[in-house]
C-alpha cells in the first residue's frame, strides 16, 4: 500500500514538473509564471481541485509517441475566488508551448462543461503556440468543439480571458467570444496570422508588440479590455473584476458589505459642471463620487475615452456605469464609443446588473470618416442595446443630451426607469446657436438681432423643464443629493419584471 502511495505522489510531482525545470527557468526568465504558480496566485489558497493531472496526448506520428507529459500542456479545474466557485484552465508553455492537441481540448472541454452544469464562471489563463501541428485536424477539430461551448456559454456564465503569452492563429477566437479579455504587457500578444505571414503577403514589416501587442489591443482595435504589468497584477485584477459578477444568468450580482451612508452629499458636485458650456469637466469624478467608497472598477480604460464604462458599488450591489466623458471629443458619440457601451450595455442585461448612465453628450461626431465608417449602423448598437434591456435603467443627465444622441443615452422612451436631469441639464434638438440659425436665417446679417434670438431659444430650451413638463425626466434633482436620489431608484427598482416579445433571438446592427 505504501508503495501504491508513493507512487501517486511521484506521479503527481511529474505533472506539477510540466515540462521539467530547465523550460520552468526560461518561462520565469522571461517575466512570466508557470500554469500552476498562476492558479494558486488566482485561487483562494488551498481552494484548488484539479481534474485530468495525469491525462496525456494520443498522437503516435512525427515521433510524438516518445513524450508524453502528464497533463498535456494544460492545468484544469475549479476553485474558489473569496469563497465563490469558479472553474478555470490554465495552458502550460512549458508543455510543447502549450500547444492545444485533442486531448488538450478535451480537457478544457469538460472544464466549460461543469462551469455550465453549475452556474460558474469560466476564467482561461492562456500561454499557447497554437494548435499542435503534429496532430493536424484533430487539434483544429479540438479548438472548435472549444468555441461552440463559447457560444452556448455567452450569457449564461460570465467567461474571463487573460492572454499571458502568445495566442495565435485559430486560438484567438475562443477569448474573443469570451466576455472581458485582459493581456500583459510586454509579453503577451494576439492575432489571427504572424509578423512573418504578414511580410510575406501584404509586405509589411510590423513586430510580434506591434502587431497584436497589448497597446495595440486596448486602444486601437479594442479586443483587449485591460492590460498589466505583469502576470500578478493581471491575476490580482481579475479576482477583483470576479468580485463584480454573478456566478451565472439566474443569480444576483455580489452584494459586499459597504460603509458609505447611502444619503451622502456631495456638495462638491453642486459646482462639477462649468458655467461656461463649452468648458469640459471630468466625468469619472462624479462616478467615483457616487460609489461606494469611491471605488469604480473601469472597463476598456485606454479605447474610446470619450465614453467611460465600468462597475460601482451602491449600498453593497453591482451596478454597471455608462458615462459620456466631456473631457474627450467634448463626449460625443462617435463609432467606437458607441460600441465599446453597447457591448457593455448586453454584458450587463445578460446578467442582470443595473445599469447607471451619466449624460453629457453633444450628440454624434461629424465628418465623412465617420459617415463612411458606419457610424449608423454602430450608433444603433448602443441605442438597440439600450432599448432591449429589461434590468433597472436610472439615467442622470449632468448637461448637454442633443438631439438623437439624447436618445441613445437610456432616455425614457427606450424605458428607462428613472430619468433625473441636474438643472445644469440642456435638453434640445441641437445647441442655441445652431438652432438660431436654422430657425432665424433670414436675420442672419443682424449680429445683435441673432444674439438676442439665441438668448431666447437658451432661456427657453437651454433647460431640462420643457422635457420634465413632458414627463420625459421624472424629476429635476440637485447635484449633491445624486447619490442619495441613485441610490433610492435601483432600491424601488429592485423588484423590476420586463420581458421582451419571444424572439429565437434579435438581430442587433451588427
Amino acid at each position: 500500500m505504501i508503495d501504491i502511495l508513493d507512487e501517486l505522489e511521484a506521479r503527481r510531482e511529474t505533472a506539477r514538473m510540466g515540462g521539467g525545470a530547465r523550460r520552468i527557468e526560461a518561462q520565469h526568465a522571461k517575466g512570466k509564471l508557470t500554469a500552476r504558480e498562476r492558479i494558486e496566485l488566482l485561487l483562494d489558497e488551498g481552494s484548488f481541485e484539479e481534474f485530468d493531472m495525469f491525462v496525456t496526448h494520443r498522437c503516435t506520428d512525427f515521433g510524438m509517441e516518445a513524450s508524453k507529459p502528464a497533463s498535456d500542456g494544460v492545468v484544469t479545474g475549479w476553485g474558489t475566488i473569496n469563497g465563490r466557485m469558479v472553474y478555470v484552465f490554465s495552458q502550460d508553455f512549458t508543455v510543447f508551448g502549450g500547444s492545444l492537441s485533442e486531448t488538450h481540448a478535451q480537457k478544457i472541454c469538460k472544464i466549460m462543461d461543469m462551469a455550465m452544469q453549475n452556474g460558474a464562471p469560466v476564467i482561461g489563463l492562456n500561454d499557447s503556440g497554437g494548435a499542435r501541428i503534429q496532430e493536424g485536424v484533430a487539434s483544429l477539430a479540438g479548438y472548435a468543439e472549444v468555441f461552440q461551448r463559447n457560444v452556448l456559454a455567452s450569457g449564461v456564465i460570465p467567461q474571463i480571458s487573460v492572454i499571458m503569452g502568445p495566442c495565435a492563429g485559430g486560438a484567438v477566437y475562443s477569448p474573443a467570444m469570451t466576455d472581458f479579455i485582459f493581456m500583459v504587457r510586454d509579453t503577451s500578444y494576439m492575432f489571427v496570422t504572424g509578423p512573418e505571414v504578414v511580410k510575406t503577403v501584404t509586405n509589411e514589416h510590423v513586430t510580434s508588440e506591434e502587431l497584436g501587442g497589448a497597446s495595440t489591443h486596448t486602444r486601437k482595435s479594442s479586443v483587449a479590455d485591460a492590460a498589466f504589468e505583469n502576470d500578478v497584477e493581471a491575476l490580482i485584477e481579475v479576482r477583483r473584476l470576479v468580485d463584480f459578477l454573478p456566478l451565472n444568468n439566474q443569480a444576483k450580482p455580489p452584494k459586499r458589505p459597504f460603509f458609505d451612508d447611502p444619503a451622502r452629499v456631495e456638495d462638491s458636485l453642486d459646482t462639477l459642471v462649468p458655467e461656461n458650456p463649452n468648458m469640459p469637466f471630468d466625468m469619472k469624478e462624479l462616478i467615483a463620487k457616487v460609489g461606494d467608497e469611491g471605488d469604480f472598477y473601469e472597463i476598456q480604460e485606454d479605447f474610446a475615452k470619450n465614453i467611460v464604462t465600468g462597475f460601482i458599488r451602491l449600498e453593497g450591489s453591482t451596478v454597471g456605469v455608462v458615462a459620456n466623458q466631456p473631457m474627450v471629443l467634448a463626449g460625443c458619440l462617435d463609432i467606437d464609443s458607441s460600441r465599446k457601451a453597447a457591448r457593455f450595455v448586453r454584458f450587463c442585461d445578460a446578467f442582470e446588473i443595473p445599469i447607471l448612465t451619466f449624460v453629457d453628450v453633444p450628440g454624434f461626431l461629424p465628418g465623412t470618416g465617420q459617415e463612411h465608417g458606419g457610424v449608423i449602423k454602430h450608433g444603433a448598437k448602443l441605442l438597440f442595446a439600450y432599448g432591449e434591456a429589461t434590468v433597472p435603467k436610472v439615467t442622470v443627465i449632468t448637461r448637454k443630451a442633443y438631439g438623437g444622441a439624447y436618445d441613445v443615452m437610456a432616455s425614457k422612451h427606450l424605458r428607462g426607469d428613472f430619468n433625473y436631469a441636474w438643472p445644469t441639464a440642456e435638453i434640445a434638438v441641437m445647441g442655441a446657436k445652431g438652432a438660431t440659425e436654422i430657425l432665424y436665417r433670414s436675420e442672419l446679417g443682424d449680429p445683435e438681432k441673432i444674439a438676442a434670438r439665441t438668448k431666447e431659444y437658451e432661456t427657453n430650451f437651454a433647460n431640462p423643464f420643457k422635457a420634465a413638463e413632458r414627463g420625459f425626466i421624472d424629476e429635476v434633482i440637485m447635484p449633491h443629493s445624486t447619490r442619495r436620489r441613485v441610490c433610492r431608484a435601483f432600491a424601488s427598482l429592485r423588484n423590476k419584471q420586463l420581458k421582451n416579445p419571444w424572439k429565437k433571438h434579435d438581430n442587433i446592427p451588427l
